[in-house]
Formats: C-alpha cells, sequence, structure tokens
C-alpha cells in the first residue's frame, strides 16, 4: 500500500466559481503563476492528460495547478471562454498569457517549462 505522502497531489480541483475567483485572486496576491487544467468527466482525452497534468504539478512547485471540471464549474470556463476539452491555460498576474487546446503532452510540457522561463527568479525562490 502506497503512503499517503506519495498519493499526495499538488493539483488543486476547484469546486465551485467561488473557489475559482479564491484561488486566482490568492496567487494573484501572491505573485504565483498559475496553470489551469479544464477538463471533463465524460471526455477520454482530458482524463488521459490527469497524470501528465500530474506530473508537471509535481515538477513545478512554484506554480499553482488547478483542475477544473467544465460541468461543475461552468462560470470558469466561460470566464477562460474554454471551448473544447482539454483545455489548458496558463494565467500570471490574473491574465491568460498561453492556451493550449487538446491532449497534446509534449506541447504541455514544452509550454509549461518556457512558462517557468518566463517567471523572475525572486519571485520562484520566495515561492
Amino acid at each position: 500500500m502506497e503512503s499517503e505522502a506519495t498519493n499526495k497531489s499538488r493539483v488543486v480541483m476547484v469546486e465551485s466559481g467561488e473557489s475559482w475567483d479564491f484561488y486566482i485572486s490568492q496567487a494573484t496576491a501572491q505573485t504565483r503563476p498559475i496553470a489551469v487544467h479544464f477538463t471533463a468527466s465524460w471526455c477520454m482525452p482530458s482524463v488521459a492528460m490527469n497524470p501528465i497534468f500530474e506530473d508537471l504539478a509535481a515538477a513545478h512547485p512554484d506554480i499553482l495547478f488547478l483542475t477544473v471540471d467544465v460541468d461543475a464549474v461552468k462560470e470558469a470556463a466561460a470566464k477562460m471562454e474554454v471551448k473544447a476539452m482539454p483545455t489548458f491555460v496558463l494565467v500570471k498576474d490574473s491574465a491568460q498569457v498561453d492556451k493550449i487546446v487538446g491532449a497534446n503532452p509534449e506541447e504541455i510540457r514544452k509550454r509549461i517549462d518556457s512558462f517557468v522561463q518566463s517567471i523572475p527568479a525572486n519571485i520562484a525562490q520566495s515561492l
């Protein structure tokens, strides 16, 4: 049996419009960048991307990783103009800086790595 520590996810599930607003405003106040996976339980490509998103979250602790089920939190999907799943949105200072539509693990990794490089070193070290 796996220990609880290895089972702990670094990806936060957004449960409501209120929690979406809370996480965005908290991260913005901390100048913490955000990566969001907009998903749907019925969308197999989205579900297939979950472990990749988890791996990225473990590799980049300086980024807040959020998962939003578009059927449960329609407000967040509408605010970010999500039209297809999976959609990945990168947010910095409460503004969208990148959007990737589709299940392309290599492209997601490349964009998140690039996103990390764009974060000033002093911010990354303070997180």
